[in-house]
C-alpha cells in the first residue's frame, strides 16, 4: 500500500477544485552537461526511476513484436531504449532527440551494452518527416512528452506519430500528468531527494510543472488516433499518464523471466515503488503480467 504522506496528497487533489497552471521547461533542449549526467544516472537500473522503467518496459515488451521497427520519441539517454533493445535483440531501434548531449550519452550507453540493434537520430519528434507514411512498427516514449513546448506542439507529436505507425502497429508513450495543487508537485518532486542529485530534483519539479493534463491528452490522441489507441491514467489521481494501442502479444516466457530478474535485483524501497505503480495502474486500467 502506498504511504500515509502518499495518500493524503492524493485525497487533497481529489478535494480541490484549483488548477495550477502549465509552466513549460525553462529550456526546451536538455543539453547542459551537469544536468544531463544527473538525469541519466537517476534513469539508470540502479537510479531513482529504475522502478517506472522497469514497469514501462513489462508495457512497451507487449506492444512490439518480433521483427518489429521500434522509433522512440525523444529518447534522451536512452536508458529505457537501450533496456528495451537489450530484452529484444530481435528488433530493430531508433532513437530520435534534440539534444547532442543526450544523443552523446546515448550512443556511449549503447556501444558500452554491446547493442547492435540501436541507432540514433538528431530530430525534433513534431516533425517526423524522415520517416514515411505507416513505415514504423511501433512506437515508444517515456517521461519525455512534457518538455514539448505547448499543446499545439504535443498535437503535433500526435498526429506525426499517427501517420508514421503501421495499421495494427503498436503505441507505448507514458509521461506525467499535471497534478492540481502546487504542493503536490513539490512533493512529488522531494520525495526521494536524498537518493537523488539536486540537479534531477530541480528538473523533477520542473517536469511535473510542465506537464500535461489528462484531459489534453485525451484530445490529442482523439483527434490523431481515433479509436486505435486510448489514454489510461493511474487510479484517483492521473500522476502519471500511458497513452497506447491494446497489447500485440502476451509477454513471452523469455521476456517475463528477464523482466523478472531485473525486478529481484531492485532495493526493496524500489520494489515497493514499482508495486505501487503496478496497483495504481492497474486500478486505472493497465493490467501488469507476472514477471517470472
Amino acid at each position: 500500500m502506498p504511504s500515509l504522506s502518499v495518500m493524503k496528497i492524493l485525497l487533497k487533489e481529489l478535494m480541490t477544485n484549483e488548477q495550477v497552471p502549465r509552466t513549460p521547461e525553462p529550456k526546451l533542449v536538455m543539453d547542459d552537461v551537469d544536468q544531463v549526467e544527473a538525469y541519466t544516472q537517476a534513469g539508470r537500473e540502479s537510479g531513482v526511476m529504475a522502478p517506472v522503467y522497469l514497469f514501462h518496459a513489462t508495457q512497451i515488451c507487449q506492444v512490439i513484436d518480433s521483427g518489429d521497427h521500434v522509433l522512440d520519441l525523444a529518447c534522451g539517454p536512452a536508458n529505457q531504449l537501450c533496456m528495451i533493445a537489450r530484452l529484444n535483440p530481435d528488433c530493430r531501434f531508433t532513437g530520435i532527440d534534440l539534444s547532442p548531449t543526450m544523443l552523446d550519452q546515448a550512443r556511449a550507453l549503447a556501444t558500452e551494452m554491446g547493442l547492435s540493434n540501436v541507432d540514433f537520430t538528431a530530430g525534433s519528434i513534431t516533425d517526423l518527416s524522415g520517416f514515411g507514411d505507416k513505415s514504423v512498427d511501433c512506437i515508444m516514449s517515456t517521461m519525455a512528452l512534457h518538455h514539448l513546448p505547448d499543446f499545439d506542439s504535443l498535437r503535433c507529436t500526435m498526429k506525426e506519430s499517427a501517420r508514421i505507425l503501421k495499421d495494427g502497429g503498436g503505441l507505448y508513450l507514458a509521461d506525467f500528468g499535471r497534478l492540481k495543487r502546487g504542493d503536490s508537485i513539490e512533493y512529488f518532486a522531494s520525495q526521494y531527494k536524498d537518493r537523488q542529485h539536486p540537479l534531477f530534483t530541480l528538473d523533477y519539479l520542473n517536469s511535473l510543472h510542465a506537464a500535461f493534463t489528462l484531459q489534453e491528452y485525451e484530445r490529442a490522441c482523439a483527434e490523431a488516433f481515433d479509436l486505435r489507441a486510448k489514454v489510461f491514467s493511474t487510479w484517483m489521481v492521473p500522476y502519471m499518464l500511458a497513452t497506447r494501442t491494446p497489447p500485440r502479444r502476451a509477454l513471452p516466457p523469455r521476456l517475463a523471466q528477464a523482466l523478472g530478474a531485473i525486478q529481484a535485483d531492485l532495493p526493496d524501497y524500489h520494489k515497493r515503488d514499482f508495486s505501487d505503480l503496478k496497483t495504481f495502474f492497474s486500478l486505472g486500467g493497465v493490467k501488469t503480467p507476472a514477471l517470472g
